[in-house]
């Protein structure tokens, strides 16, 4: 079978960067906006409650400024996604272009999440982050890299060394955080094993 696996080697684009530590699940994606069958459509209530007043009239974040407009890569401070483990948080920034996230820290659920869709989450330290955030606003047509493979984040002339746990940057490098395609790769060695199961040898479609 031909190989299927979505491998993450870099990610690159624009950059928006996201002031504030301790940004919880719920400022990413309010819980009213939950109540949904699929997670399509969430990317546009991505921060709602942050970037609109009481009357829905945008009131200034970054994701609303022109200049960061198609931005792909989020540039975030210590302890991002923190809260509740919600998986809409990664979704949602996932249905507003968002492909990669750097920053200070993240709460282990949520960076968990973001590998599990193939979003790289990686760390630099909060003085490397200022440099790049001053880097980003100073030119913020810029194209940050995300370089997994090389272990690095480049930024026009700036080169930093980021840091992610091993398990995730191989799952994200060979494919393997997509579980669908894991299976699909390996559909005749799942068909094999249904054989051989005894409850399902022989199983057959009721009508």
């Amino acid at each position: 079978m031909p190989e299927i696996h979505i491998k993450v080697s870099s990610v690159e684009g624009k950059a928006v960067p996201i002031h504030g530590n301790d940004i919880d699940t719920d400022q990413i994606i309010p819980a009213r906006f939950m109540k949904c069958v699929t997670f399509d459509g969430l990317g546009e209530y991505a921060f709602y409650d942050v970037r609109h007043d009481e009357d829905g009239n945008l009131k200034g974040h970054p994701f609303d400024e022109e200049r960061y407009a198609d931005a792909s890569i989020m540039i975030v401070n210590s302890n991002f996604g923190c809260g509740s483990s919600r998986e809409h948080a990664p979704q949602a920034l996932a249905r507003c272009g968002i492909r990669g996230i750097i920053g200070e820290s993240y709460a282990e659920i949520f960076a968990g999440n973001c590998t599990s869709m193939g979003i790289p989450a990686v760390t630099l330290s909060p003085d490397e982050i200022k440099q790049l955030v001053a880097a980003v606003e100073k030119d913020p047509g810029m194209t940050v890299k995300i370089d997994l493979a090389g272990g690095v984040v480049v930024a026009g002339p700036h080169r930093f060394h980021f840091e992610i746990p091993s398990a995730y940057k191989q799952s994200l490098v060979d494919g393997s955080w997509d579980s669908t395609a894991v299976l699909l790769a390996n559909l005749d060695a799942v068909k094999q094993t249904v054989a051989s199961l005894p409850y399902l040898n022989g199983f057959q479609r009721a009508g």
